[in-house]
């Protein structure tokens, strides 16, 4: 076997793009199911859908085309007509998505870090489940900071303690995000600071005049970005959902404005 060319016949495990080429097998699959009853990530199928009618239609749907493609799933490792999943670290449900119970309890019996590696870990597992948390960019901001300029050693404070369980505590009380529905009005809530930004966007549901979130955002503000006006600040904040936005029937804004009283003898100063 030294001449020739050779190539495998299946993917094999190990290679660093395996996981790329197989998702990309799996959308060519399902290309025109994915967000319309079916979700795809690697080996992790999950279909969803409004009746108990169309659901079976979906699943027998989904098994045919993994049939069909010589890709096959392990029994035990299926859940049909359940009403509540756990998908990639989610409980999915009718009514929202929502932390892992598993995925909270390891929250609060994580240890404080003591070295760079460990700190990186923790905010990498925060990071993942930031959608959870309203303030998330603020309360991780003095642990984020730890790793500025690349530490070699962790400097772990009072106030490093304080964020670390003020952040494990927004995870342990973190709310039911709820399905979105295009039916209903949107409401959009952005604000900025002068180190960050963030949103909230939010539906009634059920019970009237009651607000219940979608999605949390927050991130901070770039270099550049911190120079920006109050103004500017605020309208990048509402960035986060601008395309989706333009499809709502309807959508409020509601955020927090300067508002500047303009006099008219103001006014002939300012004009000259």
């Amino acid at each position: 076997m030294t001449r020739g060319h050779y190539e495998y016949c299946v993917m094999p495990f190990g290679l660093t793009n395996a996981p790329a080429v197989f998702q990309a097998l799996i959308n060519e699959v399902f290309w025109d199911l994915l967000g319309k009853g079916a979700i795809a990530y690697i080996d992790n199928i999950l279909v969803y859908s409004t009746s108990m009618e169309e659901h079976v239609r979906q699943v027998r749907e989904v098994l045919t085309r993994l049939q069909r493609h010589h890709l096959y799933v392990k029994l035990e490792k299926c859940e049909f007509h359940r009403s509540t999943v756990t998908f990639l670290g989610y409980v999915i449900s009718h009514q929202g998505v929502e932390m892992d119970v598993v995925t909270v309890r390891a929250v609060t019996e994580w240890p404080a870090p003591t070295t760079v590696r460990e700190l990186q870990h923790f905010l990498g597992f925060a990071k993942f489940y930031r959608r959870f948390n309203r303030n998330y960019s603020a309360v991780a901001g003095p642990l984020t900071s730890l790793l500025r300029g690349k530490p070699k050693k962790l400097t772990w404070t009072d106030q490093a303690q304080t964020a670390f369980q003020q952040l494990k505590g927004c995870f342990t009380m973190a709310p039911i995000l709820r399905h979105p529905n295009p039916d209903l009005p949107f409401v959009v809530e952005a604000d900025a600071s002068s180190s960050g930004l963030g949103a909230v966007l939010s539906q009634r549901h059920g019970e009237p005049g009651k607000l219940h979130p979608c999605a949390f955002y927050s991130r901070k503000l770039t270099v550049v970005e911190i120079n920006y006006d109050v103004g500017n600040r605020e309208l990048l904040s509402r960035q986060r959902w601008r395309s989706g936005a333009t499809g709502w029937r309807e959508c409020v804004i509601r955020s927090r404005f300067s508002l500047t009283t303009v006099t008219w003898s103001t006014f002939g100063a300012l004009s000259g």
